[in-house]
């Protein structure tokens, strides 16, 4: 699947963990930043990202901020997109089978690497 990703400053480490993991599953991902050398604002990349959801240039995309709310109600701006904010997995199926996200949104400063 071709998936997209997005996320704020301090998310960028999040971000890579997160990129490296969905290749290992043999998913094609494309990074819309940002990155450690780059201070490009939250709304900005989440915008972009919702807008190519939107445009049907990818099925599903990952935002990450600090807490995934901010990112989640800027996605959500954008006319068919569902971007919904979950910290576990029950949360995450629910949002896509409950309510068909295609946006799965969470707070680097909530989760770590490890989750």
């Amino acid at each position: 699947m071709k998936i997209a990703i997005g996320c704020d400053i301090v998310a960028s480490e999040l971000k890579h963990v997160v990129i490296d993991h969905l290749k290992a599953m043999g998913h094609e991902i494309v990074d819309y930043g940002n990155d450690d050398d780059k201070d490009v604002l939250y709304p900005d990349v989440a915008y972009n990202v919702a807008k190519a959801v939107a445009d049907g240039e990818f099925e599903r995309a990952i935002l990450i901020c600090g807490t995934g709310i901010g990112v989640a109600i800027t996605a959500n701006k954008v006319v068919g997109v569902r971007a919904a904010t979950a910290h576990d997995v029950y949360s995450a199926e629910r949002a896509r089978k409950s309510n068909n996200a295609q946006i799965l949104t969470f707070g680097s400063q909530i989760i770590g690497t490890e989750v």
